[in-house]
């Protein structure tokens, strides 16, 4: 078999076991060199985006919805810089969902990693992977001021405009 067909008939594969595997692992696959450049970056406090918030201070709570229509409600956000946010996110769909916060061009680079997805699990500060019909948590303090965003980057979705604005002042 030519080796696109395999990768997609792979695809295809864990698609279709996709709602049953994300009620089980909370996570998704990813490329290990250049992810963990991502996770270091989402980790230290120099990163272009902020850091991971102490949840004993959060200061706003912000609901997003998440749904198969390709869509996050709201889709646009503003917070203070310094701010730290708990991100409550609830998928409405059917099948997995995430939010995951960054630079457009963070955001980019991993969802074209995960189109070609190893074999490396991972769950980081800025991200929330969320099953059918569940909610997931992260907390974050902005502490740049900026125009930052926030996608589902399971393969497909971020292409199909699963994308959110946040304005930091």
């Amino acid at each position: 078999m030519h080796w696109t067909g395999l990768v997609n008939a792979l695809i295809a594969s864990l698609l279709a076991c996709a709602p049953v595997l994300a009620a089980e692992q909370n996570t998704h696959a990813s490329g290990a060199h250049e992810h963990t450049t991502i996770a270091k970056k989402a980790r230290s406090a120099d990163a272009s985006f902020g850091r991971e918030g102490d949840p004993r201070k959060v200061q706003r709570v912000i609901r997003i919805d998440m749904s198969d229509a390709m869509r996050y409600f709201p889709d646009q956000i503003r917070v203070k810089r310094g701010d730290t946010v708990r991100f409550v996110v609830r998928n409405r769909g059917k099948v997995p969902h995430e939010l995951v916060l960054g630079t457009m061009d963070a955001l980019k680079q991993h969802a074209t990693l995960m189109k070609q997805s190893g074999s490396m699990d991972h769950e980081e500060p800025n991200m929330a992977h969320v099953a059918p019909g569940s909610s997931g948590r992260l907390v974050w303090q902005f502490t740049k001021t900026g125009e930052f965003y926030y996608g589902c980057l399971i393969p497909g979705h971020f292409e199909a405009g699963m994308i959110g604005t946040i304005v930091v002042r």
